[in-house]
């Protein structure tokens, strides 16, 4: 599958901006999906993913502030943030690998389970 993301930008602390993640290449709605980040200096962490019945979770540094959803006709994926805080400023990437199931187990927050990556957006905050 290939993955392609936008969205990203600038914006002022409180702000609000929609992620989006393209697949192609194969069947989207087998596949677990998330988001992660990687702030310059920092290591990729996860951001939300869904899980194999569509059930989201969030990093606790973004739950009630980030959405996670998809459209499966369309195969894409979105991020919505609102909220925005500087220190969410960050390359956002999507990431995803296949599913075999409603109760298979996705990856969740492990970064070398995935095994498609989008070129990442980028994101900054400014205070």
């Amino acid at each position: 599958v290939q993955l392609v993301e936008s969205g990203g930008g600038s914006v002022q602390s409180g702000g609000s901006l929609r992620l989006s993640c393209a697949a192609s290449g194969d069947t989207y709605s087998s596949y677990c999906m998330a988001w992660f980040r990687q702030a310059p200096g920092k290591e990729r962490e996860g951001v939300a993913h869904i899980a194999s019945d569509g059930s989201p979770t969030y990093a606790t540094s973004v739950k009630g502030r980030f959405t996670i959803s998809q459209n499966n006709a369309k195969n894409i994926l979105y991020l919505q943030m609102n909220s925005l805080k500087p220190e969410d400023t960050a390359m956002y990437y999507c990431a995803a690998d296949p599913s075999y199931g409603a109760n298979w187990s996705c990856p969740q927050f492990w970064r070398d389970g995935y095994t498609a990556w989008g070129q990442g957006t980028q994101v900054t905050v400014s205070s």
